[in-house]
């Protein structure tokens, strides 16, 4: 057994990984903006679980010192979920980055100090994909990164998961040398959801399941699980040979269309919110001017981002569930948790 801090731990991401952490056998701290979300965040696990859950939370945000330390104190090992994902573009760039680049080096610090063995740090298939412009590779590993300085490739979102992953190796191949580090680069996270706190990455199936998409847009993302992000966590937590590496986790490229003809075959209720007919690109260009959430889909317009997971099946052991199952499996949280 192992002691774990899992940072952001009200997250949908973070809750998962908590689960599986306990179903482990580890002994599991959280933190979050406030520790008085505790008492919420131990009721919904406990209700997802199926059985009661109680874990430790810890006040530390990202953008302050305070309350790192004593998050990372006695543990073993961190896993560090949290991170900023907005609900649209911010008006100024560095109020995603700077909290993510500084947060990661906070935790990371925190952890060198605490003597903590690794630190698992939750990226994005972003800090990979993006600012290749059309010149991109048709295949993408976890040997190439972003490029953030390409604007027109790239979100605020997109840049700060770059600038935050590229820091971290940065401190722990200089400075922070002796501290392991492993990376988990999930692209879009879907699967089930816990309550009706939601990750900006379910928008992609709330926004169509809720009539707010009269038609679909040209844009595909990879899906993963969050079953399976979280499961990625935990190995590269205590696979020896995680240390150091960087792994992407993500079923192959699909279509918008794809997704939303998923729906449709598996919920007949919501015919006639589902988007129809395929929307031209000036009008969703229009759309985003006055819905923030699709500012973060306009680099994806007519582009196909391939990227492999063969590196964390081979490393982790990693085996995933399809998209089709996670995008069910969200789609039906949702309306049981009467968000849609």
């Amino acid at each position: 057994m192992a002691r774990v801090l899992v940072t952001g731990a009200t997250g949908f991401i973070a809750g998962h990984v908590i689960l599986q952490l306990i179903a482990a056998g580890h002994e599991v701290r959280g933190t979050a903006r406030s520790a008085a979300s505790g008492p919420n965040l131990n009721a919904v696990l406990s209700k997802y679980a199926g059985k009661p859950v109680s874990i430790e939370l810890v006040a530390a945000n990202l953008d302050r010192d305070e309350g790192w330390a004593e998050a990372i104190f006695g543990m073993d090992f961190v896993l560090h979920v949290a991170s900023p994902f907005p609900a649209g573009v911010p008006k100024d760039p560095d109020d995603l980055i700077r909290p993510a680049r500084d947060g990661a080096l906070r935790v990371l610090k925190a952890a060198k100090a605490a003597g903590v063995k690794r630190v698992v740090l939750t990226s994005s298939m972003a800090a990979i994909a993006y600012g290749w412009g059309d010149q991109r590779p048709a295949l993408l590993t976890e040997e190439h990164w972003s490029n953030p300085d390409n604007l027109k490739d790239n979100t605020a979102y997109t840049r700060s998961k770059t600038i935050a992953e590229r820091a971290a190796w940065d401190y722990v191949n200089g400075e922070g040398k002796g501290l392991e580090l492993a990376v988990i680069n999930p692209a879009a996270v879907l699967g089930p959801v816990m309550s009706g706190d939601l990750s900006a990455s379910l928008e992609l199936l709330t926004q169509p399941m809720s009539g707010k998409i009269p038609a679909v847009p040209r844009i595909g993302f990879g899906i993963v699980d969050v079953r399976d992000v979280a499961s990625a966590h935990v190995a590269a937590m205590t696979v020896p040979e995680a240390a150091g590496e960087r792994f992407l986790v993500s079923q192959p490229f699909m279509w918008f269309s794809e997704v939303v003809e998923i729906l449709r075959a598996e919920f007949p209720a919501y015919q006639k919110k589902l988007p129809k007919g395929t929307l031209p690109d000036f009008l969703l260009k229009g759309m985003a001017l006055f819905n923030p959430s699709l500012k973060l889909i306009l680099p994806e317009l007519g582009r196909e981002r391939n990227i492999s997971n063969e590196k964390a099946r081979r490393v982790l052991g990693w085996q995933p569930h399809t998209a089709e199952e996670a995008i069910l499996a969200g789609a039906h949280s949702l309306v049981d948790a009467g968000v849609v």
